[in-house]
C-alpha cells in the first residue's frame, strides 16, 4: 500500500493489475476501509483487464482525518443544523479528484458502495469527464423519502463508541450480523475475522462521526442526476437493513439508461456468491463506458 496527498488529505491506497490497464476506481463506504473491498474480488476485477485503484476516505482506515473538528451534533444535524458538519460530500469528492490527479489519471472508471456510492455519485455530477463509468452499490441518492434503514439498523448509527478493543470487535461482529445477507450466510468465525482485522487497523469511531454528518448534510442529488451521461450501473440487495431497496431503484430511475441489478437475498454487504453478477454488470457499463 501506498500514500499520497490529495486535498489536503494524507491518502492511504492500495494499486492492483496492470499500469497500462484502463483504470477503475473503488470508493468504500461509511466508517469502512479499503480492506472492505476483499482482495479476491480486487484480483478478480483486475483480471478483467482493470487497474483497481481502492482506497481510506477521510477519517477512515489509515486516512488523514479532521480530528481537531471533535464530534459533530448528528441529532441537530438530522434536524437541519449544519453548525458542527465539519465537512460535506463534496470535500470527499475533491479527495477522490485530488488521489486521481496524484496518480496521473485524467478519468477512471468509478465503483462505490453505500457512502461510497453517494461521494461517487456526485463525483459524477460534478466533475463528468473524470468518470469514465459509474457503478453504484447500495447506495441512494439523498432524496430521504427512499432508502430509509430499518430500525434496527438506525440503531447502529447511533450507538456509542467502544471504549476497548474487545467492545469494538464485538460491536462490529452484532453490525456485521445485522447487516449481512440473508440469502448467502456467512459463518461467525469469518465475520469475527473481519471484524478482528478491521478493528486493529484502525478504530475511528469521531471519524464515522463525522462522515455520517456529511451524509445527513447532503442535499438530494435526484434533479442532478437526470443529467448524468456516463454509462451506470445500480446494484441493490433486496434485503438490505442499512439502505433499503427503494434507494437503488431511485437512482436508477434517475439516472438515464441506467441498469439495475437488485439482487434477491442480498443485505448491505458483499456476498461471495454475487460476485460473478458484480463484475459482469461493471464491465458491461465499463465496455460501453470505453467505447464513448
Amino acid at each position: 500500500m501506498a500514500t499520497a496527498t490529495a486535498n489536503g488529505i494524507t491518502i492511504e491506497y492500495d494499486v492492483l493489475g496492470k499500469a497500462d490497464d484502463p483504470p477503475m476506481l473503488l470508493i468504500m463506504g461509511l466508517g469502512a476501509q479499503l480492506i472492505d473491498w476483499p482482495q479476491e474480488f480486487c484480483e478478480r476485477l483486475a483480471g478483467r483487464g482493470y487497474r483497481v485503484i481502492r482506497f481510506d476516505n477521510r477519517d477512515a482506515g489509515l486516512s488523514g482525518g479532521c480530528d481537531e473538528a471533535g464530534v459533530p451534533d448528528l441529532a441537530a444535524v438530522f434536524g437541519g443544523d449544519l453548525r458542527t458538519v465539519p465537512y460535506g460530500l463534496g470535500d470527499m469528492v475533491g479527495d477522490t479528484i485530488g488521489l486521481l490527479d496524484a496518480l496521473g489519471i485524467e478519468s477512471a472508471h468509478v465503483v462505490a458502495a453505500s457512502m461510497g456510492g453517494m461521494i461517487a455519485q456526485q463525483l459524477t455530477i460534478s466533475h463528468p469527464r473524470r468518470v469514465r463509468s459509474l457503478c453504484s452499490i447500495m447506495s441512494t441518492t439523498g432524496d430521504r423519502t427512499v432508502g430509509q434503514p430499518t430500525p434496527q439498523a438506525a440503531m447502529l448509527l447511533a450507538r456509542p463508541p467502544a471504549t476497548n478493543r474487545d467492545e469494538a470487535i464485538s460491536n462490529a461482529l452484532v453490525g456485521a450480523r445485522l447487516l449481512s445477507s440473508p440469502g448467502f450466510p456467512v459463518g461467525d468465525d469469518e465475520l469475527l475475522r473481519r471484524a478482528t482485522a478491521k478493528v486493529d487497523r484502525a478504530y475511528r469511531p469521531a471519524g464515522t462521526a463525522r462522515q455520517l454528518a456529511a451524509v445527513l448534510a447532503a442535499p438530494d442529488r435526484t434533479e442532478q442526476l437526470r443529467k448524468v451521461a456516463a454509462p451506470t450501473a445500480v446494484i441493490h440487495g433486496a434485503e438490505d437493513p442499512l439502505i433499503g431497496v427503494s434507494g437503488g431503484r431511485a437512482t436508477a430511475d434517475a439516472i438515464p439508461k441506467a441498469e439495475l441489478l437488485v439482487v434477491p437475498g442480498m443485505g448491505h454487504d458483499l456476498p461471495r456468491p454475487v460476485w460473478p453478477q458484480f463484475i459482469d454488470a461493471i464491465e458491461r457499463v465499463a465496455r460501453r463506458g470505453e467505447a464513448r
